[in-house]
């Protein structure tokens, strides 16, 4: 398991636009992740409803993981988290290129 934890950069949090943004980005990286509230249980991160229902707020923490179970797909996961975690950090409009 990869973890990441991040504080979110959006002043609306994970609502709307910047959801809709974090799921195609998510969806993009091509690995499996989940997002969750500091104390929550996880959610898909490339299901929108998910993340909407999440509630999660501009400024709060929230963990980024991936499964990783086997040690090849660890750097992908690791880099897909890292990609994100600077997406919901920065509260950029696109996943950005490269880390």
């Amino acid at each position: 398991m990869v973890e990441r934890r991040v504080t979110i950069g959006w002043p609306e949090g994970l609502h709307a636009r910047p959801a809709s943004i974090f799921v195609r980005a998510a969806t993009a990286t091509g690995v499996p992740v989940t997002v969750a509230r500091a104390d929550g249980t996880p959610v898909n991160a490339a299901s929108m409803l998910a993340v909407l229902s999440l509630g999660a707020q501009g400024g709060e923490e929230i963990v980024l993981s991936s499964p990783a179970e086997a040690p090849e797909s660890r750097p992908a996961a690791e880099a897909a988290l890292e990609r994100l975690a600077r997406l919901v950090s920065e509260g950029l409009d696109e996943l950005p290129e490269t880390v």
